[in-house]
């Protein structure tokens, strides 16, 4: 069974006990920095990171943060969505 589940500053997809996925963030003052990201090469494609990226969007609005998208891949996602730019601080 998967499932994404939060462990410190970082939200972590387990599929049957195993780390497959991970997004890690750092908190820094009123801003979280996304600094990395990975996917297990079994499961790129299945929009797993863009996931675990809403994620970290999603708790960033509840604890009223922004967010610094340091890694590559978060940032592309920043790029793209018009949804996370009141969240993007630049």
């Amino acid at each position: 069974m998967r499932e994404t589940v939060m462990e410190g500053n970082s939200f972590v997809v387990r599929d049957d006990g195993a780390s497959v996925a991970e997004i890690t963030f750092v908190p820094s003052g009123d801003t979280y920095i996304i600094d990395h990201t990975y996917v297990s090469e079994a499961l790129r494609g299945q929009k797993i990171a863009e996931d675990l990226v809403k994620r970290v969007v999603e708790h960033a609005r509840e604890n009223h943060k922004m967010i610094v998208p340091a890694c590559s891949y978060a940032l592309a996602q920043f790029k793209r969505r018009k949804e996370y730019q009141d969240i993007w601080k630049r």
